[in-house]
């Protein structure tokens, strides 16, 4: 019987050491590394009934501080209409990425939308998400100067907590 354990003993181990690879590599899928200088939507889910959804939408962004900071995420539609724009108050520079609701939004179930994400310092990103509630959401790839008229537009971040 002691035989047969060191005989499976480096079996053993190859495959508790290829579980926690595993799981190291989801981790670092789930939380992506943050590049570049501007905010990134990664995940758009709502609740809610028609003409008053609820929004849940993550943001990744490299958050340095107030000097540095995600500020806004907003809803528009595709000829750039602001629906919605739910602001930031503070830095989120240990929480990456992070998740902040907002509502209520006020759209039909079918009407396409676009969500984005909006830097103190360097505006609009481009990863978004477009789709609408009945169909869903997914990753788009939008001009960081499309619609940028709506970074002027009320309501605006009056300032930033920490």
């Amino acid at each position: 019987m002691k035989n047969l354990f060191i005989l499976c003993l480096p079996i053993l181990m190859h495959i508790i050491s290829s579980c926690k690879d595993d799981n190291t590599t989801a981790m670092m899928i789930s939380n992506p590394e943050i590049t570049g200088d501007t905010a990134e939507i990664v995940s758009v889910s709502t609740s809610g009934d028609e003409n008053n959804y609820t929004f849940s939408v993550g943001i990744k962004s490299p958050d340095t501080g107030c000097a540095q900071y995600a500020n806004w995420w907003e809803v528009f539609t595709e000829d750039g209409t602001l629906i919605y724009r739910r602001i930031l108050a503070h830095s989120h520079v240990n929480e990456q990425p992070f998740v902040r609701t907002g509502g209520p939004v006020d759209i039909n179930k079918d009407q396409i939308i676009y969500v984005r994400a909006h830097m103190n310092t360097s505006g609009y990103g481009t990863k978004v998400y477009k789709g609408s509630i009945s169909a869903g959401f997914n990753t788009e790839t939008l001009a960081a100067d499309f619609a940028s008229d709506l970074a002027t537009t009320q309501p605006l971040p009056t300032g930033c907590s920490f």
